[in-house]
């Protein structure tokens, strides 16, 4: 009985302890882990099994965050290379944009989690597994955490990636402000008696769909509801009931293997970060799965965070390193709820709406605006606010084709370690790094082509760029090294003395 006593509570100490193992808590692991910070999952389920119908696929953007970490091939290999980009369910080609990955990739999030699992294992990131983060406490140097098997785990940060009804941000009084829905949609995988009505239909309440799944025995079935609901389970009843009202007959519905209920509920944390706990994906934003940016803006919101709060946990950058992940990343999830509601606001079926709908169609077929939407739909065109200058401050780095002195390079192969890179593309020498040369890997380089970013199209040549870790530039050079000294402390910490 000592003995138990004493195991529970027995205190395991981490750098950094990440609530949920999804997607979001995964690619965080993974973005610490190369910074080698202790670091450490707990995830509710025992397995990284996912139960039905989740997410279904990468952005573009997501795909060169992975390729920047030389995994991208892993999920390419398993998924669908397709153009998945659109606004309301009108479709956004963007095989015309400068990128290599000018494509989306249809792959299930069940795929997803288990090639980020394993290369969260490959990098020896313990997960506790079938255990829940039951409560914490936090003072000025470290956070105690309470796990739901009574163990106790004590680290420098908490993380949240649990969720949208996130035990991390309501225990830690973050406001969670926004809209309550004005629909749910039920959505099922299911076996049918008799053959269903192929395909996506509308109606005043919004979308339905039946389609055939991999196995082809099953259905995947999403219903508009005629009500509301929220909150409770819903019931194979309630499926049937949703079937007849559209279709008129529920086909014979049975073998449920699985049922949910989905609304438009959008909301979103009023600060990412409250002293040393933070929040990232659906815990620090939750919106209608319309456009599919869900688990895309979850998995950049870790790789933004990931080496700041590394570089804050190892001691080369202050504590408020740490604000910038709010000041660039809260903009972004705004933008993603808005352009969600405008989009389920488009997807209702009736008269009015199907005029403008039409009519944002016909607009999204001219060239520039399907350009704008499918690069804010895709995640390409984002930017942070890093302040004025050459139009790649802020952006991220394209990733070109180097020649090296050790032959060519792509750009995303320097970032394989999530480590800050000065590309100099002038003369070599001329740019002295030498007090941040533990930190900054220092590539010099030459590029012959043209500098095309998506939507604003070919910009000038610089003669150098600092590229952070998550692979946006934190300065451009002219020619000279002005302000050169002043971005790399602001990023990387002040300068080692000689």
């Amino acid at each position: 009985m000592h003995e138990e006593s004493a195991r529970s509570v027995a205190v395991t100490r981490h750098a950094v302890v990440i609530a949920g193992g999804g997607p979001t808590g995964l690619m965080l692991a993974a973005e610490l882990a190369l910074a080698r910070v202790d670091v450490a999952i707990v995830e509710r389920r025992e397995s990284q099994d996912v139960a039905g119908s989740r997410a279904g696929g990468l952005h573009s953007r997501t795909i060169e965050v992975l390729d920047q970490r030389g995994i991208a091939d892993r999920f390419l290999s398993q998924g669908k290379v397709m153009q998945v980009a659109g606004f309301a369910m009108i479709p956004l080609d963007i095989s015309d944009f400068p990128t290599r990955h000018n494509y989306g990739l249809a792959l299930s999030q069940e795929r997803i989690e288990r090639v980020l699992a394993a290369w969260v294992d490959e990098l020896a990131v313990p997960i506790y597994r079938g255990r829940e983060v039951m409560g914490f406490a936090q003072d000025d140097t470290s956070v105690d955490v309470e796990l739901s098997d009574g163990r106790s785990l004590r680290a420098k940060y908490l993380v949240g990636c649990d969720g949208g009804r996130s035990l991390i941000r309501k225990r830690a009084g973050i406001d969670f402000p926004g809209w309550d829905p004005s629909t749910s949609y039920l959505i099922a995988e299911v076996q049918m008696t008799g053959e269903p009505e192929w395909g996506i239909r509308r109606d005043d309440k919004g979308i339905h769909g039946l389609g055939r799944l991999e196995d082809g025995t099953r259905v995947r079935v999403v219903s508009s509801e005629r009500h509301v609901r929220q909150g409770d389970e819903p019931t194979v009843g309630d499926l049937r009931e949703a079937l007849i009202a559209v279709y008129g007959t529920d086909y014979g519905v049975h073998n449920v293997t699985f049922l949910s209920r989905f609304t438009d509920t959008t909301r979103q944390a009023a600060s990412y970060r409250e002293r040393r706990v933070l929040l990232a994906g659906d815990a620090a934003h939750v919106h209608s799965p319309s456009g599919g940016q869900g688990l895309n803006i979850g998995v950049q919101d870790a790789v933004n965070l990931g080496w700041k709060l590394a570089q804050v946990v190892n001691g080369t950058s202050p504590q408020s390193l740490l604000d910038t992940y709010q000041a660039e990343r809260h903009p972004i999830g705004a933008r993603v709820l808005k352009n969600s509601m405008a989009a389920t606001a488009l997807n209702r079926g009736d008269e009015r709406t199907k005029a403008l709908r039409e009519t944002m169609s016909e607009l999204l077929k001219m060239d520039e605006p399907r350009k704008r939407y499918a690069a804010m739909m895709s995640g390409l065109d984002i930017r942070y606010d890093l302040g004025t200058g050459h139009p790649l401050l802020g952006r991220r780095m394209p990733d070109l084709d180097l020649g090296t002195a050790n032959g060519s390079r792509r750009v995303f192969t320097l970032l394989r370690d999530a480590r800050p890179v000065l590309l100099d593309l002038g003369e070599p020498g001329a740019l002295d790094i030498a007090p941040w040369a533990d930190r900054v890997q220092r590539v010099d380089a030459r590029y012959v082509g043209v500098w095309e970013l998506p939507v604003l199209g070919a910009v000038s040549a610089p003669t150098a760029v600092l590229i952070r870790p998550d692979g946006h530039v934190a300065w451009v050079g002219d020619g000279t090294d002005h302000g050169l000294r002043d971005a790399l402390t602001s990023w990387f910490g002040p300068p080692t003395a000689p």
